[in-house]
C-alpha cells in the first residue's frame, strides 16, 4: 500500500510552509513517527513525523514552498523492513553528465592579452583578471581604454578570489525581516535609557549561588531578578504591557513575558507563563526550559504566542548599548547589556561598581514618556534593592533557601 504523506497544518493562519530539510534520502526504510524533515513557517521550525513505516519517496526537493495539504511524499508501507544489522540503502543517484569536450581555443599572437602599464594598474583596481577583457588594440593588446570600459563579469571570480555566496533566507528568517521593517514604519517607537548598578545583585548570586543550585537544581541568573523586576513595574504601569488593536487598548490580565532566545533558525522569543506567579527558580527553570526547546528546535507555536512583554539580553554577544526593536503586537521591549565596571559616585565619594545599561523601546502611541521612564525606574529600583523590592526583606526565603 502506498501512502501519500501531506504536509499538516503547523496553525492557525498558515497556508503554506518550507521543506527546509529532508532527515531521509529516497529508499530509505522509515520507522512510524520518525523525524523525516523539517519545516519551516513564518512562525517557528517543526519536524515532519513519519506516519507509517516503510519504503519512503521524496516528492519534493528541500528549499521548496508548498500549500499546507500537499503531498510531498510517499511511503511504501508493503516494503519489507531491514534486517537487523543491515543498512538501509537509498537510490543511487544519477550518473554525473558526460562534459562535451571543449572547443580548441581561437588561434592568438604573443599579444593577445598583454596589458599596457596603464591598463594593469586599473584592472588591479578593480579586481578584473586580464584574461576577462577584450583588447582592442594592436593585436589584441588591452589598451587603457579597455580597461576603464571592463566590468567585472558576474560569472566569475576575480583575480583577488573575491566571490559570493547566495543563500535562501528560511521562512521564519524571512518573516521575521517583514515584521521588523513593519515596526519601524508603523509604529511610534522611542528609546528610553538608565544604568544599573548590579553589585546588590552579584553579591546575592555569590552568596547563595551554590546552595540555590544545590536545592533547585538550576543556576540563579540574572534573568530572574530582571523578570520579575519587570513584572513588578509592570503591575505600577499596566499600559506598557497593553497592546493596539484598531482603536482599542487592549490589557491583558496576565503576566506572560517573552523572553529573546538565539536559535540555529534565528531568533524566537518563547513565552514565560504568568511570571507574576513564579518563584526565582521557577523562573530560572522555565526560561531554561524554553531555551532548550528553541536550540532543540522543538518549541510549540503555543509556547511563541501570547506575551505581553518582551526582554531581550544583547549583554550575552558582549553589546554595551543598544536600542531593542519592539516585538509586535507587543509595545514594549527591555533590552539588557553587558556588565562593566565603571566609577560612579556613591554617598560623595568615588567607588568602582559593576554596571549595566539598559533600555527601554516603547510604542508612543500608546505609552507617554511619564510611564516609559517611569517602568525603567521601577525596573532600576528593583535591581538595585531585590531583597526589599523582589524578596519581602528576606533573602533566603526569597529564594526558596
Amino acid at each position: 500500500m502506498i501512502l501519500d504523506m501531506k504536509v499538516p497544518s503547523p496553525g492557525e493562519s498558515i497556508s503554506e510552509v518550507e521543506i527546509a530539510s529532508w532527515l531521509v534520502s529516497t529508499g530509505d526504510y522509515v520507522q512510524k513517527d520518525q523525524a523525516i524533515a523539517e519545516i519551516d513557517s513564518d512562525k517557528a521550525t517543526l519536524e515532519l513525523p513519519a506516519e507509517a513505516s516503510g519504503r519512503i519517496e521524496i516528492l519534493v526537493e528541500p528549499g521548496t514552498t508548498v500549500a499546507v495539504g500537499q503531498v510531498v511524499c510517499r511511503i511504501d508501507t508493503a516494503a519489507a523492513a531491514p534486517e537487523a544489522g543491515t543498512k538501509t540503502v537509498a537510490s543511487s543517484p544519477a550518473a554525473a553528465p558526460i562534459q562535451a569536450p571543449t572547443a580548441a581555443p581561437a588561434s592568438q599572437t604573443y599579444a593577445s592579452g598583454t596589458t599596457s602599464p596603464a591598463a594593469k594598474k586599473i584592472l588591479a583596481e578593480k579586481g578584473i583578471a586580464s584574461s576577462q577583457v577584450a583588447g582592442s588594440g594592436k593585436d589584441g593588446r588591452i589598451t587603457k581604454d579597455d580597461a576603464v570600459n571592463a566590468k567585472v563579469s558576474m560569472g566569475t571570480a576575480p583575480e583577488s578570489g573575491r566571490g559570493e555566496t547566495r543563500t535562501r533566507m528560511s521562512a521564519l528568517r524571512r518573516k521575521l525581516a517583514t515584521r521588523l521593517v513593519s515596526v519601524k514604519n508603523e509604529t511610534a517607537m522611542l528609546t528610553t535609557f538608565n544604568e544599573v548598578d548590579m553589585k546588590a545583585i552579584m553579591d546575592l548570586r555569590k552568596l547563595h549561588k551554590d546552595a540555590f543550585a544545590a536545592k533547585h537544581g538550576v543556576g540563579l541568573g540574572f534573568m530572574s531578578f530582571f523578570t520579575l523586576a519587570t513584572v513588578r513595574a509592570l503591575k505600577l504601569y499596566p499600559s506598557v504591557a497593553s497592546m493596539i488593536d484598531g482603536d482599542d487598548m487592549v490589557t491583558l490580565d496576565t503576566t506572560d513575558i517573552s523572553v529573546a532566545v538565539s536559535g540555529p533558525k534565528g531568533l524566537m522569543v518563547p513565552v514565560l507563563r504568568n511570571a507574576d506567579q513564579l518563584s526565582f527558580a521557577q523562573v530560572e527553570q522555565g526560561i531554561k526550559d524554553l531555551a532548550t526547546k528553541v536550540r532543540d528546535g522543538k518549541i510549540s507555536l503555543d509556547e511563541m504566542t501570547g506575551g505581553c512583554f518582551t526582554i531581550t539580553n544583547g549583554g550575552v554577544f558582549g553589546s554595551m548599548l543598544s536600542t531593542p526593536i519592539i516585538n509586535p503586537p507587543q509595545s514594549a521591549i527591555l533590552g539588557m547589556h553587558n556588565i562593566v565596571e565603571r566609577p560612579m559616585v556613591v554617598q560623595g565619594e568615588i567607588v568602582v561598581r559593576p554596571i549595566m545599561y539598559v533600555a527601554l523601546s516603547y510604542d508612543h502611541r500608546i505609552i507617554d514618556g511619564r510611564e516609559s521612564v517611569g517602568t525603567l525606574v521601577a525596573i532600576k529600583e528593583a535591581l538595585e534593592n531585590p531583597v526589599e523590592l523582589l524578596m519581602g526583606g528576606d533573602a533566603k526565603a526569597g529564594l526558596g533557601l
